[in-house]
């Protein structure tokens, strides 16, 4: 029995490493696509999502949540026409990274700004798989308020 407790921890401490890479692995994908945008590049941001990827925003009711939808181009779209002089910076508060096998989830606090000034805050949950080429973004849905944000 205490061979097998041990051996049962070594085999832990050997999958940590690789379990935290592949965290750090979602997480770069995710901080791309909000470099890309910040940078006004519609090419980095677009490596980042798989290409039958999706994007809803929760929009807050009186009478309840209703869904608006957007497709990943019209987002690619806006970001590549956004003006020279105007700078959009989507500030990542914190990842939490759930990761099974080739499907991970990722639920991000955020901040967002419009030149310096805030403009909203709120959260991102992301559905993304792990293709040939990496991990990608299938899903995201986020929530915009601007207030109750600390």
């Amino acid at each position: 029995m205490k061979h097998l407790i041990i051996l049962s921890l070594m085999f832990s401490f050997l999958a940590f490493p690789a379990k935290a890479q592949e965290e750090e692995n979602v997480k770069q994908v995710i901080a791309s696509m909000f470099v890309g945008m910040k940078e006004k590049n519609p090419d980095l941001v677009m490596q980042s999502f798989h290409p039958d990827a999706s994007m809803q925003t929760v929009i807050a009711g009186e009478s309840g949540a209703t869904l608006g939808s957007n497709s990943v181009q019209d987002f690619v779209n806006r970001i590549a026409t956004t003006p020279a002089n105007t700078v959009l910076d989507e500030r990542i508060l914190d990842y939490q990274i759930k990761i099974d096998g080739q499907m991970a989830s990722a639920w991000t606090a955020y901040e967002f700004y419009v030149n310096d000034g805030f403009s909203h805050c709120g959260v991102n949950s992301f559905q993304l798989i792990k293709t040939a080429e990496g991990w990608k973004i299938t899903y995201v849905i986020d929530t915009r308020r601007k207030e109750g944000c600390n």
